[in-house]
């Protein structure tokens, strides 16, 4: 039987912390012996939650008893782990023990030197701070999850879920993995990453800059054609010194800030009307349906028809009482 042992800190995220325990503790194998031994673990017997008290079962010695780690996240009341606690998982690591965090989770890999030299992800809100702190890690803002082998990492929330899912298929197959996707609702393998969740609202311009005339002059602009010509000129600037200052003050080129700024409006138009995707191309300035899908998909993960799937909102029905009166 495969042991997983879930690591409980305090301030430990609820979800975080019952998607491995639900995920392996549910899976069965086809006869319907269970393959998982599941184990909840923490430096001290009883752990503080946000809106809760947990007693762990087990310390942190049950950590080496494990043949895989998981780490949920916790919320930013947290403090920093013990150092017990990182030199708990550098000795599982170092005897082969797989270790997977879950959303944050993936700072207590970081701090404990586990993730060095290796791709990782984690929430979307807390990617350029997990970069920030540990420039050694690299650091894979869009995706749902990372597998390195024996180090593996998820984004926020439901990617946990992901994460869990693909470690069952890793152990036992998809047959298993699929039945327990099954139990838990969802699909086995989840389309595009989590770029298609971050908020598409436009990016503020330092305070102050030349430049916030000009983007929301672009933005108001979007459906029609654009030129860097044209941005330059309503800047003020000659092209050459636009695109230098655009560049140290956005990050990135005006064409592509451009580029953006139509997948952003593209993304709305999705969510908020019916319009078919020729009609959404059109006033997002997209030249043609085929170059928007194809741009759409490179910046978001997932195709137009599959984002409005996603986030369009469903029709409220009309009760019959209403539909009598």
């Amino acid at each position: 039987m495969h042991t997983v042992a879930v690591l409980a800190l305090d301030h430990v995220v609820a979800a975080d912390l019952a998607t491995p325990v639900e995920v392996f503790g549910r899976a069965r194998l086809a006869d319907g012996s269970r393959p998982y031994r599941v184990l909840v673990c923490a430096p001290a017997p009883q752990v503080a939650g946000d809106a809760f008290t947990l007693i762990a079962p087990h310390g942190l010695p049950a950590l080496m008893e494990a043949d895989t780690i998981v780490v949920p996240g916790c919320s930013e009341e947290a403090s920093p782990p013990a150092q017990e606690v990182f030199d708990a998982l550098r000795a599982a690591a170092g005897a082969g023990t797989r270790i997977a965090s879950i959303c944050v989770g993936a700072f207590t890999l970081a701090a404990a030197g586990l993730l060095d030299g290796l791709s990782a992800t984690t929430h979307w809100a807390a990617a350029d701070q997990l970069a920030r702190r540990f420039p050694q890690v690299d650091v894979k803002p869009d995706v749902l999850y990372v597998d390195n082998g024996q180090i593996l990492t998820s984004a926020g929330a439901a990617a946990g879920l992901d994460l869990c899912l693909h470690l069952v298929r890793r152990d036992f197959g998809s047959a298993v993995a699929a039945a327990s996707a099954r139990l838990s609702v969802v699909p086995l393998e989840r389309e595009g990453g989590q770029a298609q969740f971050v908020p598409h609202a436009r990016p503020a311009a330092p305070r102050g800059s030349l430049l916030d005339p000009v983007l929301t002059w672009i933005e108001d602009n979007l459906a029609h054609e654009v030129t860097l010509a044209d941005m330059a000129r309503r800047g003020g600037m000659s092209g050459r010194t636009f695109s230098r200052r655009f560049r140290e003050q956005t990050g990135t080129t005006p064409v592509q800030w451009l580029l953006r700024a139509r997948v952003r409006r593209a993304q709305f138009l999705l969510e908020t009307t019916d319009e078919g995707v020729e009609r959404v191309a059109a006033q997002a300035g997209f030249g043609s349906p085929t170059a928007f899908r194809e741009r759409f998909k490179r910046v978001v993960g997932v195709t137009p028809q599959s984002y409005r799937s996603s986030f369009r909102p469903p029709k409220l029905s009309v009760p019959f009482e209403r539909m009598r009166s």
